[in-house]
């Protein structure tokens, strides 16, 4: 499993445009674009037609600040 960033916008309503970054572990970057689909769709009940995916890179897990992707790569480094 492996960190990534995702960075891109989303429309809750179809007019404004928000910016967002995500951290998400996925096994590759397509499976990371999924999830951070789904957690935006969950979260906020936006549809995916409504989210627009600008970056998505993968980072060292201690660059992260999400409390979750820590717990699954802490294992990792050690």
């Amino acid at each position: 499993m492996k960190a990534f960033r995702i960075i891109g916008e989303y429309s809750p309503k179809g007019r404004k445009w928000f910016k967002f970054t995500k951290d998400v572990v996925a096994e590759n970057e397509e499976k990371a674009r999924e999830k951070s689909y789904s957690l935006l769709g969950s979260k906020y009940g936006i549809k995916r037609r409504l989210i627009r995916i600008e970056v998505t890179k993968e980072i060292n897990p201690e660059e992260s600040k999400d409390p979750v992707v820590k717990y699954y790569m802490r294992d990792e480094n050690e």
